[in-house]
């Protein structure tokens, strides 16, 4: 099975820069997308073979996720069940079979960190709700996490310490969740490899000069281990600030 995930920055913008070509193209059994910045009756897609599931924030033009899926799953949720956590169109929850397929698109600290301590909150309680899923089934999990875990997963660590996406704090709770019985898939393949980002700010020439961060993620529950596959992220793909990344299981 393929699946990918993909942080478009806004969909109705990303559809003008070839968003179908490649979703035809991939032809993954599971999509994935974050930050679609829409409501419902929006956009018209095309998704032949695919149900689809959205989530949309309540603020209109902010966050918003969504999932096209061959397989119809046997249920679908919304959010992680905590208000104050489930009013930004941020998770979607598929069960299937064998496995829940979560997508997240997880809050930003924001500049100067003022939402760091939401962050916090945050993390807990979504590391919690995927801790419980997994007392039941695997998980697979995608999204936009906002956090580089090390520094190898950005370009210029160093400068960007105390910087959202790249604190400790943030870096500690996302070691904390790996702890918690889930694989980094493209580490578990790729330990070492440097220079390979899943996003660019659009200031000073950074996806020109590869000034990228690795922020988009597939985890899995350390019981899929042995149904790992491959793990790719797609920088040659353009269209958002982010580009797709991708898991394949057996």
């Amino acid at each position: 099975m393929k699946f990918i995930s993909w942080n478009v920055n806004g969909l109705r913008a990303c559809v003008t820069k070839g968003f179908m070509d490649y979703f035809k193209e991939v032809d993954a059994d599971i999509f994935c997308l974050q930050e679609t910045k829409l409501q419902e009756g929006q956009i018209e897609l095309e998704l032949k073979g695919y149900y689809d599931y959205w989530n949309y924030a309540t603020k209109k033009g902010y966050s918003g996720t969504a999932i096209f899926t061959k397989k119809k799953p046997l249920s679908v949720s919304y959010g992680i069940n905590i208000e104050e956590h489930d009013n930004e169109g941020r998770v979607i929850t598929l069960e299937f079979e064998d496995f829940y397929f979560v997508t997240v698109y997880t809050p930003n600290s924001q500049q100067g960190l003022k939402r760091l301590d939401y962050r916090m909150k945050w993390e807990d309680d979504f590391r919690n709700y995927l801790n419980k899923l997994d007392e039941i089934k695997p998980v697979i999990m995608c999204g936009d996490l906002n956090v580089a875990h090390k520094e190898i997963d950005l370009k210029n660590p160093k400068t960007n310490k105390k910087n959202a996406g790249f604190t400790d704090e943030e870096r500690t709770k996302f070691t904390e969740f790996l702890d918690s019985g889930f694989i980094d898939t493209y580490r578990y393949f790729y330990p070492d490899k440097e220079a390979i980002y899943s996003w660019w700010s659009y200031r000073f020439n950074a996806r020109k000069n590869n000034a990228g961060w690795r922020i988009d993620y597939f985890c899995v529950s350390q019981k899929l281990k042995d149904r790992l596959v491959s793990a790719n992220i797609h920088t040659e793909i353009l269209g958002s600030d982010h580009c797709p990344v991708e898991l394949v299981i057996k």
